[in-house]
């Protein structure tokens, strides 16, 4: 096959043969490169659509369907005599799955609102804010050494009764219960399920007779989840005889899970007891519902935010249950740019673009609907994967890569059709290498962006917060990037220098990054003073959620580690032991934390936002 041949094969397989890489410079995929890609995409022949995708009150396009006489059947059951003409169905006004009966064949019709459900849908005209957090590092007594949802519900109370509206969480998606040593949350085995190690069982099941944990500011992962567990297995030994009345919730939730609890219980079992499995999502499903209820109880608009992880780990048990449905032979990563020269490489799956038209999107509306159930809000890890994802090739560096594309328009309706029945706001994580009209499309659809502290320059000039997004979250940091405290001392810096990953250009920078900083602070009436010395990180830290709380958009976002002031961040990408990475707590309990003088005053400057 020669050159063109392979150019015009991957065109048609979705492959984007050129692109435009994060310096604006445009590129092409190299011919090799192509080759190994379309053998990973080969052997699927082009799926027939079971479902497809229209916005409410506009007409639904039905590529290569004659003209036909029909029934609609609308998903309360009623029906109407529909004409197929041009390719095209007249407007649907009622949003919805639908069923269309035509020559014999049917279809489903999936019928979205124009946008997802956004805070203006239930706060009009109001700027809200709230407290990203990792559930694990959240203390409380008897929690055997892994925050948990009772903490969670902790820590709502108290942020609720400080004026915050919504907690944003790291995933908490089901990850390997016989690989303890496996904790990162975005390297999930499942996005279905849930990971019992973050529960409290006592919140369903009442309180027990459980030791507390030995206190430390590390979670000793292997350790405390093998004793976690070993808990969590007694409980379930005597869960019929010690619980009788909720042993039919029990029954009832195993029979609506169905298969896929079933093959998700099954892959974690290996052939061992498959009612214990069910029992943890069991006990998991209700111990997060408790904590979102618990959120809106004490005042929340929103509550829980979840957190959609880009992908999976092949080796987990999503792929496994249905491997037909997820990509072989490709992982996702990052084109190489800025940060990281050589690209980035992330291990992970995702969903076959051809395997979710010819499922009708089952499995990415079933991801949706199990991250939405217990949230009133989901952030999407690294949102760009709606349209396209960098696929590297087993085996090969991700220079190799390339982007392929995603059926963005259905996913973005079935997004937004996902957001309404939920009443879910929906924010999408688009920093890095953003398609030149991704951010134009999310705000169309409803879907927030977000806005960061770090990025948010115009050349070295920091932007003043009134030049920030007026439909993107505003936030201090996140859990990848260092905290203020951190980035002003400079510990970063010396976390880099000692694993050999800083330039001196870096470091000879910051003296003069902290002074544009605080100059952006001044300039928007938030610095208290002259500048701070490189130690005094407490002022900064007031300023910089002072800063954030003037951006236009209606939610900021401050990570509890900001709150508190303190300089480690949770994540230092492209670690593995060289930081402890997942496992830092807070010093006090959850439902003290923001009693703490400084944790206070920062929440009286975001409740400035509200007027």
């Amino acid at each position: 096959m020669n050159d063109e041949a392979i150019l015009e094969r991957a065109r048609r397989a979705g492959i984007a043969v050129d692109w435009i890489d994060a310096n604006g410079w445009p590129q092409r995929v190299s011919i090799a490169s192509l080759v190994r890609l379309l053998d990973s995409l080969a052997g699927a022949p082009p799926p027939v659509p079971r479902l497809v995708t229209a916005t409410a009150g506009e007409p639904v396009h039905l590529p290569e369907i004659d003209d036909a006489a029909g029934e609609l059947q609308l998903e309360d059951g009623s029906t109407r005599p529909v004409a197929i003409r041009a390719q095209r169905l007249a407007p649907i006004d009622t949003p919805g799955y639908h069923t269309l009966r035509f020559g014999g064949r049917e279809l489903g019709v999936a019928v979205a609102p124009k946008r997802c459900f956004t805070i203006a849908d239930f706060a009009p005209g109001e700027r809200l804010w709230g407290l990203a957090v990792q559930i694990y590092s959240l203390k409380r007594a008897g929690d055997l050494g892994i925050g948990d949802t009772t903490g969670l519900s902790m820590l709502a109370k108290a942020a609720a009764g400080c004026g915050a509206d919504a907690l944003a969480l790291s995933p908490a998606h089901s990850l390997f219960p016989d690989d303890l040593a496996r904790i990162a949350p975005y390297s999930p085995s499942s996005r279905l399920f849930l990971n019992p190690l973050l529960i409290d069982p006592a919140a369903v099941l009442g309180e027990q007779a459980i030791e507390n944990a030995a206190d430390s500011g590390l979670i000793d992962w292997p350790t405390a989840s093998a004793n976690k567990y070993a808990l969590l297995r007694r409980l379930y030994d005597g869960f019929r005889t010690e619980h009788p009345p909720l042993a039919a919730s029990f029954e009832a939730f195993m029979k609506a899970g169905g298969a896929s609890l079933d093959g998700h219980a099954r892959f974690e079992a290996r052939n061992g007891d498959l009612g214990y499995y069910a029992f943890l999502q069991w006990l998991a499903d209700r111990a997060f519902a408790r904590a979102q209820r618990a959120a809106k109880e004490a005042g929340m608009r929103i509550g829980l935010i979840a957190d959609l992880a880009i992908g999976l780990d092949p080796g987990g048990a999503q792929v496994g249950a249905a491997p037909a449905e997820f990509l072989s032979g490709l992982s996702i990563g990052a084109p190489p740019d800025a940060f990281n020269p050589n690209g980035q490489d992330w291990g992970l799956t995702s969903f076959s673009p051809q395997a979710l038209v010819a499922d009708g999107f089952a499995p990415f509306i079933a991801t949706l609907r199990a991250n939405m159930r217990h949230a009133g809000g989901v952030r999407i890890d690294h949102a760009m994967g709606l349209t396209r994802l960098w696929l590297v090739p087993s085996g090969g560096s991700p220079r190799d890569g390339a982007y392929l594309s995603y059926p963005v328009d259905d996913l973005m309706r079935l997004l937004a059709l996902e957001s309404h029945r939920h009443r879910a706001i929906v924010i999408g994580e688009d920093l890095g290498t953003v398609p030149s009209d991704f951010r134009a499309r999310c705000r169309a659809a409803g879907v927030a962006g977000m806005d960061v502290l770090w990025f948010q320059r115009h050349g070295e000039r920091f932007l003043r917060p009134d030049e920030w997004r007026d439909d993107a979250v505003a936030m201090t940091t996140t859990h990848d990037l260092p905290t203020v405290a951190g980035w002003w001392r400079g510990a970063d810096l010396e976390l880099r220098r000692g694993l050999g990953t800083v330039t001196e250009h870096e470091i000879a920078q910051r003296p003069q990054e902290r002074h544009l900083l605080w100059q952006a602070f001044a300039e928007a009436g938030v610095a208290p003073g002259p500048m701070p010395e490189s130690w005094d990180s407490d002022p900064v830290v007031d300023a910089a959620v002072g800063f954030v709380a003037r951006a236009p958009g209606p939610l900021t976002i401050v990570p509890l580690e900001d709150i508190m002031g303190i300089a480690e961040q949770p994540n230092l990408p492209g670690t593995i032991d060289e930081h402890p990475n997942w496992r830092r707590r807070f010093a006090l309990p959850a439902d003290q934390l923001l009693q703490q003088p400084a944790a206070a005053r920062r929440a009286r400057r975001l409740n400035e936002r509200r007027s």
